[in-house]
């Protein structure tokens, strides 16, 4: 029976002979496997049985390969994370159509949508929790995911201000906060429901402090 060729060592044209295999891609391809698998275990397994041996086992490399990279089995998941949704900063504004209300309930319904689907649901919490435990990932990961998702509050809630439909004196990262500090609480601990009658009644409340007085 013939040997299927290896695709990292095409023979050379007319020689038979077969050039080097290229690293970049075979590095490529065991990094692009090893986020992959840890995407996977994290949701069949959850963070506290998710080891490093058993990334490598899925992703069909050594251990050694997964800590020449990465210094922990957090640090894998957050570069799976990340990779897989989007580069840090790349946070949709949110659409500005006059009526403030109303962009913050489409925005807070879609992000409960998304916090809702196990796909993500799983890394993310995986992520939150860990952070708890380790000040170096909790900086990583509110630097690259969670810290652009403010920005994007604070800029419509600018531009709200400037319209005259907040008050002067808001200040404008600590009404981002409320907005969802809140949300990431009943996330994070499971105390209810997050749909959209809780995004609702958040942003009504939150609103009902910051809109000009009279």
């Amino acid at each position: 029976m013939s040997q299927r060729p290896d695709p990292d060592q095409p023979p050379a044209s007319g020689t038979g002979a077969r050039r080097p295999p290229d690293p970049s891609r075979r590095n490529a391809r065991s990094r692009a496997a090893i986020l992959g698998a840890s995407l996977q275990l994290v949701g069949e397994v959850g963070y506290a049985r998710l080891t490093i041996e058993a990334i490598a086992a899925r992703a069909g490399v050594g251990k050694q390969t997964i800590y020449r990279w990465w210094p922990s089995k957090a640090a894998v998941l957050l570069d799976a994370f990340t990779e897989n949704g989007g580069e840090p900063g790349a946070e949709p504004a949110i659409p500005d159509t006059g009526d403030l209300a109303a962009d913050l309930r489409a925005v807070l319904r879609a992000t409960a949508d998304e916090f809702s689907d196990p796909a993500f649901e799983a890394p993310y919490r995986a992520l939150a929790i860990a952070g708890a435990q380790d000040a170096d990932l909790s900086r990583e990961f509110d630097a690259r995911l969670a810290g652009g998702g403010i920005e994007v509050y604070i800029t419509r809630l600018r531009a709200a201000r400037d319209a005259g439909q907040l008050r002067e004196d808001v200040d404008l990262r600590l009404a981002a906060e409320m907005l969802t500090g809140p949300f990431f609480q009943r996330w994070l601990a499971r105390r209810g429901p997050l749909d959209h009658d809780f995004t609702d009644a958040l942003v009504d409340t939150v609103l009902a402090g910051l809109r000009p007085r009279g």
